[in-house]
């Protein structure tokens, strides 16, 4: 049954927010035939994620997708049948007046942040009673059945294992990129928040054992690279050697070619949600610079997925993972914990793939979204 679907995105963490909206309104439309339109109040963080766009255009379509310029003169717009208010973004007050005047009420989706906290499961799909009579309905992502899972392409994982078994598929890309690693060189890719830890982490893969090769996106990190490196640029593909590390700058990509660089890598360090998340679908080891929060209410997420996460580790892997996250969320020295992860290497990549196969036995945050919908009509 195709339907007809509104996401509202309010862009705040840069890529963030407007990656997984765009993630999912592509999913909706090309493996579920709804019909999506995305509001996106800063179209400067949409074109990144999606270069053919026009950073100018008030409606736009880009693959299957009608992408609006979200006004701040609302104009006279159709309700959606479902209506999907994503992170706690504020519905425009013209909207919420024409869904109030609907005949037939859209479903109002409150699309909350990712977050492994074991009270997610029972508020997932609990509704909320506003004075004015409107209904909306909390949707949790998470990473078990009581959640709305995770966003997944139904191929997701047969496209990445047809290009890990294809060597020249992942050389063609790094090369497109200007990536020519050592043949033996534990690939590494950083995407992140300014960090006062990452000098110590450096200087531990700089004085390591075997050459490392660490490929920087552009981001919010990079003044903190710099810094270490004591140049005052690095230009995109520019190359600079340290002991037994490279570094290497790297444009900003569009998704798709994203997960390939995770795929093509053997550790990703990764921030916010949407990144998060692919990074897992990766199935490497990886390490979350998590959004951080007013009160440290980030330490209590954070915490929460490492107590998911480690299980099953031996109790020397779970330390080093845990020792490895808590330091770089903190900003603090890197080095102890870098190294203990390094001595229980095979271990924490086989439980990384691991862990991305038992999060795909469950539904699909898209999947579950739909299923949702024609539960409710």
């Amino acid at each position: 049954m195709k339907a007809s679907w509104d996401i509202f995105c309010s862009v705040v963490d840069n890529y963030g927010d407007i990656g997984v909206t765009w993630r999912l309104a592509r999913q909706l439309v090309a493996e579920h035939q709804q019909g999506v339109r995305l509001w996106v109040d800063d179209l400067r963080a949409f074109v990144p994620l999606c270069p053919e766009a026009d950073v100018s255009a008030a409606q736009q379509w880009q693959q299957g997708v009608e992408v609006c310029q979200w006004p701040a003169q609302w104009p006279a717009t159709e309700v959606a049948d479902v209506v999907v208010e994503a992170f706690a973004c504020k519905l425009p007050e013209g909207y919420l007046q024409a869904m109030k005047a609907r005949e037939k009420p859209a479903l109002w989706i409150n699309l909350e942040y990712l977050s492994a906290e074991d009270w997610v499961s029972g508020c997932h799909g609990l509704p909320s009673m506003r004075p004015d009579g409107l209904k909306r309905m909390f949707f949790f992502p998470g990473f078990d059945a009581g959640t709305g899972g995770l966003l997944r392409e139904a191929d997701l994982l047969q496209r990445r294992h047809a290009f890990e078994q294809d060597p020249q598929a992942k050389q063609v890309f790094l090369q497109g990129l200007g990536v020519c690693p050592a043949y033996n060189a534990r690939l590494i890719s950083l995407f992140a928040y300014e960090n006062t830890g990452l000098a110590s982490w450096l200087d531990a893969m700089a004085a390591g054992a075997g050459p490392t090769h660490l490929l920087v996106p552009q981001g919010r990190i990079m003044g903190d690279l710099l810094q270490w490196l004591g140049i005052e640029q690095l230009p995109l593909g520019a190359v600079e050697q340290r002991g037994a590390l490279t570094v290497q700058a790297l444009p900003f990509v569009r998704q798709e070619d994203y997960d390939h660089l995770l795929w093509s890598c053997d550790f990703n360090a990764v921030r916010g949600e949407d990144s998060f998340v692919r990074a897992q679908w990766a199935g490497r080891p990886l390490l979350w610079h998590i959004y951080e929060q007013e009160e440290d209410a980030h330490w209590v997420k954070l915490n929460a997925f490492l107590d998911l996460y480690v299980k099953g580790l031996s109790p020397q892997a779970a330390r080093a993972v845990t020792g490895l996250w808590h330091a770089w969320n903190a900003g603090a020295e890197m080095g102890e914990s870098w190294n203990g992860v390094l001595q229980c290497w095979p271990e924490i990549a086989a439980h990384a793939e691991q862990w991305c196969l038992e999060q795909s036995l469950q539904a699909d945050l898209a999947q579950a979204l739909v299923l949702f919908y024609r539960n409710w009509i």
